[in-house]
């Protein structure tokens, strides 16, 4: 495979990508960066992050480009631009964490679904075992705005339909909390029975749905009874006696109340007050950000699902360089760079992929060179620019400096005043 040459990196311009300036914004604005001496545009990450997001650190769906900034048609657009100046991308990647909580990622929603056995139950870093007997096995969500008892009590956790009518859920704000299949049973043997062929059919489910407990294929035969589900919950006559039936598990009334814990006790999850996250959480997130989940990418199938989408923008020839973010956060920031080299080196061979690392380096610290990376994103510069601009020493030339290029005052207390 004969690849075109590398774009020379001699300058990048950082680019903040949201819904408010997407790549095509970007698209105009390529020949004045060419015209400033720009080699490369260096992206905020791109992929599928929380809708609305201002930053694109908040992951959701790390297989797709972000469709709010106009999806992987925009984003071809965009280098199209850039090839056409010899401009080359960075991609800012997130490998430490996504977004959990909400309603929005698949990958945590199926993990809350059906807890260890959920082919995701490896992908975020859970300690599962607890000497807590209450909690073993369990997933600490640390996501209600008040403690459980009084959220259920106040009504504030609501058992719903899945928007597909496939399964069942609790809402809570934004927060969603699946139901596992092998619960829906009581959910569907409804007290007033409807015509023979409904109640017919939605027992056959119920029966189908329990018995998934006892089953070791539970996950993948669970998708046939919940399309099976939502087919029978088209009627209106069926959905109308379902979310009659769900009545009966509002918490406000006593009855409902008890049914609506039961059922919550039987899930893979422990609700509580955000509050408790700091002594109780069995998970690792991104510093403090119940929001945010770490992700076990030390894993093979965790490093390919989470860079699938990254390592086809490489070999395709739309990314000319990565940053990583956070590597700080990672078990092994080595072994995961040297194995992030290696698979970037076999998609473009003969090429050499600049990788940067968000590493904070200590005073006498320097990147290890078996990382197989190129360099840090230059925090340690930030920080020896900052103590030069603040030395005293220093004021009368940078002052000088300033004002001979702006032809402005060289006092600063004049061009703060300015400024305000």
């Amino acid at each position: 495979m004969n690849l075109p040459s590398l774009p020379l990196l001699r300058a990048s311009l950082r680019l903040q990508f949201h819904q408010g300036f997407t790549l095509d914004d970007a698209v105009p604005l390529v020949p004045y960066f060419a015209r400033l001496g720009i080699s490369h545009l260096y992206a905020s990450p791109l992929l599928r992050a929380r809708a609305g997001s201002q930053h694109g650190y908040d992951v959701v769906d790390p297989t797709q480009i972000n469709p709010e900034l106009g999806g992987e048609a925009a984003l071809r657009r965009l280098v199209a631009a850039l090839r056409q100046q010899g401009m080359g991308l960075i991609l800012d990647i997130v490998s430490n964490h996504m977004a959990v909580g909400g309603s929005d990622n698949p990958w945590w929603l199926d993990l809350l679904q059906w807890g260890r056995l959920s082919p995701y139950g490896e992908f975020f870093d859970i300690q599962w075992h607890s000497a807590d007997p209450l909690m073993e096995g369990q997933l600490l969500l640390p996501f209600l705005d008040s403690d459980y008892g009084v959220t259920l009590q106040e009504g504030r956790l609501k058992l719903r339909l899945d928007d597909d009518l496939s399964g069942f859920h609790v809402q809570h704000h934004e927060h969603c909390f699946p139901i596992c299949p092998w619960d829906y049973a009581p959910l569907l043997r409804l007290p007033e029975p409807l015509d023979a062929e409904s109640s017919g059919a939605l027992k056959s489910l119920a029966d189908g749905f329990a018995a998934l407990r006892f089953n070791g294929a539970a996950h993948a035969q669970a998708r046939p009874l919940q399309q099976a589900l939502a087919h029978q919950l088209r009627q209106p006559s069926v959905r109308q006696a379902i979310d009659a039936h769900l009545q009966g598990y509002d918490a406000r009334q006593a009855g409902g109340f008890t049914r609506l814990h039961q059922l919550l006790e039987q899930q893979s999850y422990r609700l509580a007050s955000w509050r408790t996250a700091a002594d109780d959480i069995n998970w690792r997130r991104f510093f403090d950000v119940n929001e945010l989940g770490g992700l076990r990418v030390e894993r093979p199938a965790v490093f390919e699902a989470t860079h699938a989408k990254v390592f086809q923008l490489i070999e395709e020839n739309l990314v000319d360089g990565l940053r990583i973010d956070h590597i700080d956060g990672l078990a092994d920031p080595r072994g995961y760079c040297r194995k992030l080299r290696r698979r970037v080196d076999r998609l473009r061979p003969g090429q050499h992929l600049p990788i940067y690392v968000e590493k904070i380096l200590g005073a006498d610290e320097t990147l290890h060179r078996d990382w197989g990376v190129d360099g840090s994103t230059g925090y340690e510069f930030m920080n020896q620019l900052s103590l030069l601009q603040q030395a005293p020493a220093g004021q009368p030339l940078l002052a000088e400096l300033w004002s001979r290029h702006s032809q402005r005052s060289p006092q600063f207390g004049e061009e703060a005043l300015q400024a305000r």
